[in-house]
């Protein structure tokens, strides 16, 4: 039996090696081949003698992550390359970067492996059609000439001796290496989508070129057998067809290659070798060798090659490039790092903690990789239209083949045939919505805006309602303990400190620092139990410590009347008030201040501009929510809401008919962050909120709401633009054809032009200056 296990964590090509002499070493496998780049591994094995848990379990114990791969074998896929749909049972299936993809031809995976050499390649067969081309003209120019002089052609031909070498003779010679090497593609493409069952661009070109060739063909060679009067060949007409849609595939194919390029400025950004410490010794290895948990070397102006953990030294780092901060970031030990950072002053030891596409910069290019690839719900529309386009536009040409063979003209037959089915080619419509997707993607990530998919592109541009956390999104989310109401400060302080010492809210870090402040030493707390929304219970010393809100008070019944009059003076200033209740007496208050972020009131105020409304979901009280809300120029708020109820929210505004977006940074916000048509992540927030996410802010720059807000508009401005003028070209342009008034050479650089005039329109996209 045979398998494909897919395989995660190898560093180098010596770990293929490694796994795959495990692999034979086990009884019951009776073959097993991996590869480094691919990430695959090929397993023929026994399933009598070991199974598929035990392999995957051989490798898991070597420090790898491996699954069988799940191949469907249903249903159709997209050919990330052509745009084709290709049936999943017969196409050609690899997997690159631990991600499946379907083919329709070898030639798109060449592509999609290596988009520079294919350039190149079609760059020759574009010089052999167009050199072909050429010459045909200059000689029909020649004998346009030579005719108005008054000599014969054939006194001009280089070989006299023959007189029935005549000018349909040249022609096919030099149309001949066009049609079958210039246009070879096309005759690869139109059998593979015969072989997928789904007609595409190539076999149209493919049908209509073939019958104007095989056309001439029989009139030069075998006059007799096809009843038409004029014995006229079209060569050029065919190789004129495969030079201008050659050319212009060509064209946009180079165009695309420019619009991609925010991936491969990713990419570039990380450095080709690093310094690692091995047997003691400091040594000079490829970056993609470098191991978990090895110890790695960075000096003053290096770049920093994995993610890791400071270990030994100080120095500060130049995160713009990955984050967008400006200033560069004090690094120490204990302090995080992140690959393909520039590390400024100090050297700078650290462990390796994320390697290969584990590192944040590759999870970054994956994001991109993926929203690029991905499809926007309108081109579900473009997809469906399509798939019943070419069935219908052969039938348009076989009726009018058909109508005017019945008016006794083959002439006409042939060439309108022809021209229907290279002026309703569908390349216009297939590209539209991909190539504008691809430059609104780039473009995003390249503001430091990564848009996972077409989906939240389409979504974002209809958006009515933007949800924000507010603390860590609105604010800065590091509050400061600005009052205390208490007999005793330092007492409340360190009775409060020792409660919240296991917190990892904001407001506990606040009250550990103010703590600190005081030199006050903090003990550990007995036990401790947070309670979500309201606070926290903990114990020291005999003594029960509750800490938290008016709901947490009225759930533990303790009364704090005594001290409602502050409580409502500092929640009305905007303060959050923590009160500390030991053994169920209130002992004393603590007011937290956490103040906006430099950008917060700028962005609500562009959100406006836009026809946007800005709202503030919170878990604190309506008095401080309001105040901060006040400061922010929002007028709506939601407040009291635990981390369950943000969710019904989210809900509730949906149930009213608004497209609504949340963002948020927290584990808090990650059920909202799902909920919500569009889920914004701050980038500097936690793992849930980002995976969660369908548009990450990298940047933690709050104006990239409105960015993102605004690309997507743009882009769908583009989609829009360009589904228009394919449909518009396409209907207008077939009855022309149809009816015979429209030269085959003219429909081919016609449809060219539509497909070149789609990606240009797109490219545009990359020019335009969003303002912030």
């Amino acid at each position: 039996m045979k398998a494909t296990i897919r395989i995660t964590g190898m560093h180098c090509a010596s770990c293929a090696q490694n796994i795959e002499k495990k692999l034979k070493s086990r009884e019951g496998v009776v073959n097993a081949k991996v590869s480094y780049s691919t990430g695959n591994s090929s397993v023929e094995y026994e399933p009598e003698k070991i199974s598929e848990k035990e392999l995957t379990e051989t490798i898991s114990k070597m420090g790898y992550k491996a699954f069988f791969a799940a191949e469907e074998s249903g249903g159709f896929a997209t050919d990330p390359v052509c745009g084709m749909r290709v049936s999943k049972a017969n196409s050609i299936k690899k997997y690159f970067d631990g991600r499946l993809h379907y083919f329709c031809s070898e030639e798109c995976v060449r592509k999609f492996e290596s988009p520079e050499e294919e350039l190149k390649s079609m760059k020759r067969r574009v010089g052999i059609a167009l050199s072909g081309v050429l010459v045909i003209a200059l000689l029909r120019v020649m004998a346009m000439l030579t005719l108005a002089a008054g000599v014969s052609i054939l006194t001009w031909a280089p070989i006299p001796s023959l007189p029935w070498f005549t000018w349909g003779y040249w022609l096919f010679i030099l149309t001949t290496p066009v049609q079958f090497i210039g246009g070879w593609t096309f005759y690869k493409g139109a059998y593979n989508a015969i072989k997928n069952k789904s007609l595409n661009m190539d076999f149209l070109i493919a049908m209509g070129t073939l019958t104007a060739y095989l056309f001439s063909v029989f009139v030069l060679f075998f006059p007799n057998v096809l009843p038409v009067k004029e014995k006229d060949v079209y060569f050029e007409v065919s190789a004129v067809i495969i030079a201008f849609v050659l050319l212009g595939k060509f064209m946009e194919d180079y165009i695309k290659k420019r619009a991609s390029a925010a991936v491969r400025k990713l990419l570039d950004l990380k450095p080709k070798t690093a310094h690692v410490i091995r047997n003691k010794k400091e040594v000079e290895i490829p970056a993609e060798e470098i191991m978990v948990n090895e110890i790695v070397v960075v000096r003053p102006g290096e770049k920093i090659p994995v993610d890791g953990i400071v270990i030994e030294g100080e120095s500060s780092v130049d995160q713009s490039m990955v984050t967008g901060e400006s200033i560069p970031v004090a690094k120490k030990k204990g302090d995080n790092v992140i690959g393909a950072t520039i590390n400024k002053h100090g050297m700078i030891k650290f462990k390796a903690t994320k390697v290969g596409s584990e590192t944040t910069l590759m999870q970054i290019v994956k994001m991109v990789e993926e929203a690029q690839a991905s499809s926007a719900p309108i081109q579900r529309l473009a997809d469906k239209v399509s798939s019943y386009f070419v069935p219908a536009v052969i039938g348009i040409a076989l009726l009018s083949f058909i109508g005017w063979l019945i008016v006794g003209d083959l002439t006409i037959a042939i060439l309108s045939f022809v021209a229907v089915l290279i002026i309703s080619c569908p390349c216009a419509l297939g590209i539209a919505t991909p190539t504008a997707l691809m430059v609104g993607v780039g473009k995003g990530a390249e503001a430091g805006v990564l848009i996972r998919g077409g989906e939240y592109l389409e979504r974002a541009h209809k958006l009515q309602k933007v949800v924000f956390d507010k603390t860590g999104t609105l604010t800065k989310g590091e509050p400061e303990v600005t009052d205390i109401v208490a007999d005793d400060n330092k007492e409340l302080l360190r009775l409060a400190a020792t409660a919240e010492k296991g917190s990892e809210h904001p407001l506990a870090d606040a009250i550990m620092k103010k703590a600190s402040s005081f030199s006050i030493k903090i003990p550990d707390a007995e036990k401790f139990v947070a309670v979500p929304g309201h606070g926290v219970r903990a114990a020291w010393q005999r003594k029960i410590i509750i800490i938290g809100n008016r709901k947490m008070m009225a759930k533990e019944k303790i009364s704090a009347e005594k001290f409602e009059e502050r409580i409502s003076q500092l929640e009305s200033a905007g303060k959050t008030v923590m009160i500390v209740a030991v053994d169920n007496k209130v002992n004393g208050l603590i007011a937290i201040a956490d103040s906006l972020k430099e950008h917060s009131a700028q962005t609500v105020q562009e959100l406006k501009k836009l026809g946007i409304e800005s709202i503030m979901l919170t878990g604190d009280n309506e008095r401080t929510a309001n105040a901060i809300a006040a400061q922010a120029g929002i007028s709506r708020v939601i407040a009291n809401v635990l981390p369950d109820q943000k969710l019904d929210a989210i809900k509730k505004l949906q149930s009213e008919g608004n497209v609504v977006a949340m963002v948020g940074d927290g584990i808090n916000d990650a059920p909202a962050l799902a909920q919500a048509d569009i889920g914004i992540a701050i980038g500097s927030g936690s793992d849930v909120a980002k995976e969660t996410g369908g548009i990450i802010l990298i940047k933690d720059d709050l104006r990239d709401v409105v960015t993102g807000i605004k690309l997507s508009r743009m882009s769908m401005r583009k989609i829009k633009q360009n589904l228009f003028w394919a449909f518009f070209y396409n209907s207008a342009a077939i009855p022309l054809a149809a009816f015979g008034l429209l030269n085959p050479i003219i429909a081919a650089a016609a449809m060219a032009l539509s497909s070149l005039t789609v990606v240009v329109n797109s490219a545009l996209l990359k020019i335009v200056k969003i303002e912030r």
